[in-house]
């Protein structure tokens, strides 16, 4: 369990003597697995917060959505979760490519509590879970490195209003076309072959 905080953090720490606060947490909470209560907490999720970083290591954060569940926890070292279609810039799934280390934020809005999730993504087009996930391009597995809640002192308290209806469903109805995908500026030849956007009038 070594290494949790570096330099940086550990200067922060002196100077406003949180360090024997922060051994604690680190002692306390922090785990190298998915324990049983954290797994509840995840799979009951519809979204989360996704860090990656390039090569280089230049930071990017992303939005994932879905319905609950879509995120699974298939062991307690292991995370998947779908990629659908998106924008086609692929920066956070081209940053897993390039530099595997990961960062996940689960937020509870409804009941202020957060879990924050650390490991190293890989990406499987031929995944057996595919199959569960309609649409999907691939599936990508993180190996968890650390596990963690935090304070949720500052999280605003919000409820759902209505999930998107843009996330595929196995055979319930066909997804919807974004609408930026028919917009003036985005020219129909720029899209991917086979886009339904291609096909829509």
């Amino acid at each position: 369990m070594s290494g949790f905080y570096h330099d940086g953090s550990r200067r922060l720490q002196d100077r406003f003597d949180t360090r024997r606060m922060a051994d604690v947490l680190e002692e306390r909470k922090r785990r190298d697995h998915v324990a049983d209560d954290d797994r509840a907490f995840i799979e009951a999720r519809d979204m989360f917060f996704l860090a990656t970083a390039d090569e280089q290591g230049r930071p990017d954060c992303s939005y994932k959505g879905g319905d609950p569940g879509f995120v699974r926890v298939l062991d307690p070292r292991t995370v998947a979760f779908p990629n659908y279609d998106g924008n086609g810039m692929y920066r956070s799934m081209g940053n897993a490519l390039v530099n595997p280390s990961v960062g996940m934020l689960f937020v509870d809005w409804a009941n202020q509590r957060r879990l924050r999730l650390n490991g190293e993504a890989s990406l499987h087009e031929d995944d057996a879970l595919l199959a569960q996930y309609p649409e999907a391009q691939f599936v990508v597995r993180v190996a968890v490195r650390e596990v963690f809640p935090n304070c949720p002192r500052y999280i605003h308290r919000m409820d759902l209003v209505e999930r998107s209806r843009f996330v595929p469903r196995p055979a319930e109805r066909e997804t919807p076309v974004p609408g930026w995908k028919q917009a003036d500026w985005m020219p129909e030849q720029a899209l991917p072959e086979g886009d339904p956007a291609r096909q829509t009038p």
